[in-house]
């Protein structure tokens, strides 16, 4: 199934399927749609989910996060999909292998070419989709098959994520000064500002002072 949204705004009301309250239609783009983004720390590591942004594109979705998610920690690379286009997995329970409950199925004849795909893997629940690796496919089925030959063994896994690559807006390798105009970015870091030694200093503060 595809994935609607990840952000809480959008669905806080846990309507059911089909029954929504009375109302005039809403005109076209009245509200922005919802893009998921995931953050590369360093060169080489993988992309990991960090949240949603609203957007009305994909190009304004990808400075919302750049200026969300990229701003307190170092970042080197950002992924941004919309959210409609992440097809999902069922949930497993922590510690079991989800791809040892996917049964082998004959793809459909298609004519279609394949493409690549991009999986993440869900390893725990409460952590973050991690960027897996890229499999060749005609379709979602056939991808999260393939991504079971790939990846299966990889396990634990509880969730999984299929996406197609051409779905997926990348930062472009020859853009990585987009992500040192500040050096170091620590001015942002709270880290920077000491702020756990003044509590310290403020507690033994208060402790020493006559009640």
């Amino acid at each position: 199934m595809s994935l609607k949204s990840l952000d809480p705004r959008v669905t806080r009301l846990n309507l059911p399927e089909g029954e929504v309250p009375a109302m005039e239609p809403k005109p076209q783009l009245d509200q922005f749609e919802t893009y998921e983004a995931f953050h590369q720390k360093k060169e080489g590591a993988a992309h990991t989910y960090v949240g949603p942004v609203h957007a009305p594109n994909e190009d304004v979705a990808f400075l919302f996060a750049k200026e969300q998610y990229s701003r307190r920690f170092p970042c080197v690379g950002l992924w941004i999909v919309r959210t409609e286009h992440i097809q999902v997995t069922p949930y497993g329970n922590d510690g079991e292998n989800l791809y040892d409950t996917l049964h082998a199925q004959e793809p459909a004849a298609r004519s279609e070419q394949p493409e690549p795909y991009e999986i993440f893997h869900l390893k725990k629940r409460g952590k973050a989709h991690t960027h897996a690796g890229r499999v060749t496919a005609t379709s979602y089925l056939e991808a999260l098959q393939e991504a079971k030959q790939a990846f299966g063994e990889k396990g634990p896994v509880v969730n999984v994520w299929v996406v197609r690559s051409k779905d997926v807006l990348q930062s472009a390798e020859d853009d990585k000064d987009m992500w040192t105009t500040v050096p170091e970015k620590k001015y942002r870091e709270a880290i920077a500002y000491k702020v756990m030694d003044k509590i310290t200093k403020f507690k033994e503060e208060r402790k020493n002072t006559p009640a």
